[in-house]
């Protein structure tokens, strides 16, 4: 739907001009280089001060439903605008210590804290030589969804912050010359220009510094990745992160508490990481129009009778219960609770006759960034190391010849494991759909695990060559018993409300004036890289347009 377009179901009372007052903050912040400075994000409030939970009745100007990257970006950008803005977050604050007196457990010691509503951890590693290691947890509103559909697991991040929260942090650019396999209608020169600089510069990008990297114990793991990768004629690419690498060195010289080298990553980090709650999220907060309620679940959107549009809430406890029911308006409503997340609140919405006028794209080209994980045994002589950062930062690139890119992952054991562990991006093509199913009154996704192989066949372009190279052997004993492949899983979610399809070419959904995607749904199911520096950069791009334009 275009900005011209005649008003539809829902119109909203928010006008064009609401939209554009304080428009000049933003263009002046885009000219001052558009990103949040490291001393913005020091002076804004501590991320503790999200506000009072939304109430029963309330009316929002803009609603926000999710915290994670796109979240994020509308909400400082519309409050940078005067728009007053609710954002409503399904998981916790993250902002209360446990009895431990840190607000995250680690990798090795998962607690309560770790897993959202599961009685039981699962790891994306989850064997140990062979041996099951995942453990029983108290059920609890944890950090990192597992969530399951039918031939994968997709790992998610739960509360304030979003998939920031529990990622490896990994902030990457995909290569200019592949940016139009992932985003077609998107020009290039555009995101390159204005608005992968001012996501970089919003989240905090940095690189390792080089000289600590060759000398650290802590990164050993990756200089023989580095070391291999060479010796097979693969390229070794430092990647950028979003960790602070000062911070780390500190860790490292035993000055500051540990956290990347505290075995944190997984289910939260509780020092070095810049998560949105360090970066987007309270310059948002700080502008003083933005509210944020956690545990707070959407489960209707729907056109109210005198404009704008009814959203249906549910408070929840900390064991996933329903406390209370709560009916607000608004005026504008922003989709941001992540590819799966929105996709299947879109397809409920669509297919139960709340919002009927959703497009038959509403769903449709899921996938998984072409994610599978491998391990290889290395040879005596070259030990990975006991001590291992769990942040990355470097991977294997032979996109261009094998359709894969691997990041050199740590396994933060705490004892030598002469094991190198890969994640794996790759090429794959299979494309999944959700679909509203009336019999369990629950949204389906038809991914199938055989679609893996595709996947695996690409990642094998580099990891047969090395083993060739180096002697060695796959490990088996990583993912269950003599299984090589972890094929059931992706960390990276993307599509189901693709842009230009489901929405106009800026994320208006078609069919409703005053609803938006903003998130990691409109990208079509790849990214040839870590996605979430592109689901940052489009959502300024998006938003910029949606701000300036109205729609």
């Amino acid at each position: 739907m275009s900005a011209t377009s005649k008003p539809g179901p829902g119109t909203s009372k928010l006008s064009r001009r609401g939209f554009l007052a304080g428009t000049g903050s933003v263009l002046g912040a885009a000219a001052l280089g558009g990103g949040l400075s490291a001393a913005h994000a020091a002076a804004a409030p501590a991320a503790s001060r999200f506000g009072t939970p939304i109430g029963n009745g309330a009316h929002a100007q803009a609603l926000v439903i999710g915290t994670g990257y796109g979240g994020s970006v509308a909400a400082l950008r519309l409050a940078q605008a005067g728009v007053g803005v609710e954002m409503v977050e399904m998981g916790m604050a993250w902002d209360t210590p446990g009895p431990d007196g840190k607000i995250f457990c680690d990798l090795t010691s998962p607690d309560y804290r770790s897993y959202w509503l599961r009685t039981q951890t699962k790891a994306p590693v989850d064997y140990f030589l062979g041996f099951p290691i995942d453990r029983s947890i108290p059920k609890h509103t944890g950090i990192l969804d597992a969530e399951d559909f039918a031939g994968i697991t997709v790992y998610q991040g739960r509360g304030i912050g979003g998939g920031s929260l529990v990622n490896g942090g990994m902030a990457v650019t995909p290569k200019r010359e592949n940016f139009g396999m992932i985003l077609p209608s998107v020009g290039a020169d555009e995101m390159y220009n204005v608005y992968y600089p001012r996501a970089n510069a919003g989240l905090g990008v940095g690189v390792v510094d080089l000289t600590w990297f060759t000398k650290t114990d802590w990164y050993q793991f990756a200089r023989v990745g580095r070391k291999q990768a060479g010796r097979s004629g693969f390229p070794f690419v430092f990647v950028p992160d979003v960790y602070d690498w000062n911070y780390m060195q500190q860790e490292d010289a035993g000055t500051v508490t540990r956290s990347a080298l505290g075995q944190e990553l997984l289910y939260g980090n509780n020092y070095g990481k810049k998560s949105l709650q360090k970066t987007y999220i309270p310059a948002a907060v700080a502008t003083g129009k933005v509210n944020i309620s956690p545990l707070h679940k959407v489960t209707s959107v729907s056109p109210a009778p005198g404009g704008g549009y009814t959203v249906l809430i549910d408070q929840l406890d900390t064991s996933g219960d329903v406390v209370t029911s709560k009916q607000v308006t608004a005026d504008k409503v922003f989709f941001a609770a992540g590819s799966v997340g929105t996709s299947k609140l879109l397809v409920r919405l669509r297919d139960t006759g709340r919002l009927p006028n959703l497009n038959a794209h509403v769903g449709q080209n899921w996938g998984d960034n072409g994610n599978v994980m491998v391990g290889r045994a290395n040879q005596i002589w070259d030990p990975t190391g006991s001590k291992q950062s769990t942040v990355p930062c470097g991977g294997i690139d032979n996109w261009t010849a094998g359709g894969a890119f691997a990041e050199v992952a740590p396994l933060p054991t705490g004892i030598e494991t002469w094991a190198s562990l890969y994640l794996a991006i790759t090429n794959n093509r299979h494309r999944a759909q959700f679909t509203w199913n009336a019999g369990t009154q629950q949204v389906d996704l038809s991914w199938q695990q055989a679609w893996k192989q595709d996947g695996i066949t690409m990642a094998k372009s580099i990891f047969d060559k090395i083993n060739s190279t180096e002697g060695t052997i796959y490990r088996t004993d990583l993912f269950g018993v003599y299984k090589t492949w972890n094929d059931t899983l992706t960390y990276h979610p993307l599509g189901g409300a693709v842009l230009n399809q489901a929405t106009d070419n800026y994320g208006r959904l078609a069919g409703y004036r005053g609803l938006y995607v903003i998130d990691g749904a409109l990208i079509p199911g790849n990214t040839t890289v870590n996605p979430f520096v592109t689901i940052t950069a489009l959502a300024e791009r998006n938003i910029e347009n949606i701000i300036a334009n109205g729609g």
